[in-house]
């Protein structure tokens, strides 16, 4: 047996409801919407969490605690094995890594991380690096600058 000779069994599947499509569809004339009401309308119902004009549950509930969105620091990550574009002996800034398509933006800070070899010898300035991408980058003689 192939997989393309599968079958689901019979009573498995059902044909979908073709609502809409007048008196000879077997739905009949409301197309299985009922009478009259919000629900019967195009258009009708209500938005996610309405509750008939009573408080909503997510208006109800006391908001507490603390959300760091609005105060942290935002870092643009370059992993050093992606370094490996440069010449040996360049100054790679910020500048250079958005002109590379490391960074998208040059307002970020950037922070150099430690995946993947380093085979050039390069001084790269950034804002944090972290101890393997640090050690990484100075076994192969190059420099990091802490801006």
């Amino acid at each position: 047996m192939e997989l393309n000779e599968l079958k689901s069994p019979a009573g498995a599947t059902h044909k979908p409801k073709r609502v809409g499509r007048g008196m000879g569809s077997g739905m009949g004339k409301t197309s299985t919407r009922g009478q009259k009401g919000q629900k019967s309308r195009s258009g009708g119902g209500t938005r996610p969490g309405f509750e008939g004009g009573q408080m909503p549950l997510q208006r109800r509930l006391p908001k507490r605690g603390f959300n760091n969105k609005k105060f942290r620091t935002e870092y643009a990550i370059v992993n050093v094995g992606d370094l490996n574009c440069f010449e040996d002996g360049t100054v790679v800034t910020a500048e250079l890594l958005r002109d590379a398509g490391l960074v998208k933006k040059t307002e970020h800070n950037i922070k150099i991380l430690g995946n993947g070899d380093l085979e050039k010898n390069l001084t790269v300035q950034a804002q944090k690096f972290t101890k393997t991408a640090e050690e990484k980058i100075t076994s192969t003689g190059g420099r990091v600058e802490v801006i």
